[in-house]
C-alpha cells in the first residue's frame, strides 16, 4: 500500500499575506492555519510544519508514530513560546494543525483548531475531525444548527490552538484503518468557510488525481470570494504507485518571516521647477486687471472676514450638533451589546462595549457568573481577559455555560 498526495495554497482575495502552510509528503500530510499580528501567523504555521517534517518516514509501529506525532507537536508549541520570548512583537501568534501520518494500512491523525480532515470512501464523504471552536460547542449543545453556524458572528473564535497562549494544549489524536481507493483531504477554514461540506463531494469525486482535486478546491474558494487564505492537501491511497514527491505550499514554502519587514521605499519622483502662478486678479486674456480703489479693497476684505466668521461659527455648530447626536445614538447602540470579560478573579458578562469615551466607561457589569478564572485553561483565560463581544446576552451566556461545562470535566 502506498499514497500519492498533492497540495495547493492561495493567499485569497482579501488577505495581504498567506499565513497558511501545507505539506504533502510520502507518509506525512499537514495543514496549518497561522494567526497573529505582524508576521506572527506566517511564523507559527511555518515553524510547526518545518519541525514536523522529521516525521515523514516509514514507521513499523503505529503506537510509536502516534507518540512521536504528539510529542513533536508539543515541542513545536514550546518553540512558538520561545520565539515570542525572543521576538515580543509576535506575542499572540498561533496556528491550527491537522496532520495525518500513514503507518502501513493505518493512519494516525492529530488535530487542534478549526482546520479539517475529510475522508471520501466508496462515494461517501465524512468529516473526521471536530472543530475546536465556540460555534461547534453551540452546535454540540443544540443551541444552533450547522446552517446557522456558517454565518455566526463568533464562528472564528477558537477554543484550542498551538501557540504562546497555552503551555499544555490538548491535541485530538486517533488511529484509523485505511483502504485502497480512499481519498483524504486536509484543509484550512479558508476552504470550508466558502465551500461548505455539502458542496465538497463533487469536487473530490470528479477529480482524477490528487493534484487536480487540490487545485480545483482552491479555485472553488477563489470563485466564491476567498476572504481568507486557503490551503488544501489531498491524499490518495493506492495499492502501488509512483514515488511521491514532497511538496511545501503557503508560508512554509518561503523563508521564515521572523524579522520585521523593512520600511517601504517611497519614490521621490522628479523635482522639475514649477512655473510661478499668476497673481490675482487676472483676465481671461492673461493681462493684469487694474486694482480697484483702496477703500473698496478694504471693504471687500472686511466683508470676506465677516463671511468666514459666520461660516466658521455655523460649521462649528453643525459639527457639535452632529457629534452630540452621534454620541447619543452611539451610547444607545452600545447598551444593546454584551461582552464576556473578567473582574479580579471571575468571568463576568458586561452590558455595553469594552471601551471608554472621554474617560467615561461604556459598559457595566450585567452578570457576575462566579466562574473562577483559575478554572479556565491559559488560552481561554487569555481570550476572556481580552474580552469577547456578542450582539445578544443569550450568546454571551452560551459561551459562559460552555466554559463552565468544560471546567467541570
Amino acid at each position: 500500500m502506498s499514497q500519492f498526495s498533492a497540495a495547493a495554497s492561495n493567499v485569497g482575495k482579501v488577505r495581504a499575506s498567506n499565513q497558511d502552510s501545507g505539506y504533502a509528503g510520502t507518509y506525512l500530510s499537514i495543514v496549518a492555519d497561522g494567526m497573529g499580528g505582524h508576521a506572527g501567523g506566517d511564523v507559527a504555521s511555518h515553524l510547526v510544519i518545518r519541525h514536523m517534517l522529521q516525521l515523514d518516514k516509514e514507521y513499523d509501529d503505529v503506537k510509536a508514530a502516534q507518540r512521536d506525532l504528539i510529542q513533536t507537536l508539543l515541542q513545536a508549541n514550546d518553540m512558538l513560546a520561545d520565539v515570542v520570548y525572543e521576538h515580543p512583537e509576535l506575542a499572540g501568534l498561533g496556528t491550527t494543525v491537522s496532520a495525518m501520518l500513514r503507518v502501513g494500512n493505518q493512519v494516525v491523525l492529530a488535530h487542534i483548531g478549526d482546520s479539517r480532515i475529510y475522508l471520501l470512501r466508496e462515494g461517501n464523504l465524512s468529516q473526521v475531525t471536530v472543530d475546536h471552536t465556540f460555534v461547534q460547542r453551540l452546535i454540540d449543545s443544540g443551541r444552533i444548527t450547522e446552517e446557522e453556524a456558517h454565518d455566526h458572528p463568533r464562528r472564528s473564535v477558537l477554543m484550542r490552538v498551538l501557540g504562546d497562549v497555552d503551555g499544555s494544549p490538548e491535541i485530538d489524536t486517533v488511529v484509523l484503518e485505511v483502504s485502497v481507493g480512499d481519498r483524504w483531504m486536509l484543509c484550512s477554514d479558508g476552504l470550508t468557510g466558502v465551500v461548505h461540506t455539502d458542496r465538497l463531494l463533487p469536487f473530490l469525486q470528479e477529480a482524477e488525481t490528487a493534484e487536480d482535486a487540490a487545485d480545483t478546491l482552491v479555485q472553488a474558494s477563489l470563485s466564491g470570494g476567498a476572504p481568507d487564505n486557503v490551503t488544501v492537501v489531498v491524499v490518495d491511497i493506492t495499492a502501488d504507485g509512483p514515488e511521491n514527491i514532497a511538496e511545501l505550499v503557503g508560508s512554509v514554502a518561503g523563508p521564515m518571516p521572523i524579522k520585521q519587514p523593512e520600511p517601504r521605499l517611497i519614490p521621490s519622483g522628479t523635482n522639475k521647477p514649477r512655473p510661478k502662478p499668476k497673481k490675482l486678479p487676472i483676465s481671461t486674456g492673461g493681462m493684469t486687471v487694474p486694482p480697484p480703489p483702496l477703500t473698496a479693497q478694504l471693504d471687500a476684505v472686511k466683508a470676506r472676514r465677516i463671511r468666514r466668521r459666520v461660516m466658521l461659527i455655523s460649521s462649528l455648530i453643525l459639527v457639535i450638533g452632529a457629534l452630540f447626536i452621534a454620541a447619543i445614538l452611539g451610547y444607545r447602540w452600545s447598551q444593546t451589546q454584551f461582552y464576556v470579560g473578567s473582574d479580579a478573579d471571575s468571568v463576568v458578562i458586561y452590558q455595553g462595549i469594552s471601551q471608554n469615551f472621554a474617560g467615561i466607561s461604556l459598559s457595566h457589569v450585567y452578570v457576575d457568573t462566579d466562574l473562577p478564572l483559575d478554572s479556565l485553561t491559559d488560552y481561554q483565560k487569555a481570550q476572556i481577559e481580552q474580552t469577547i463581544p456578542f450582539p445578544t446576552f443569550g450568546e454571551a451566556q452560551a459561551l459562559v455555560d460552555s466554559l463552565a461545562s468544560e471546567a467541570q470535566k
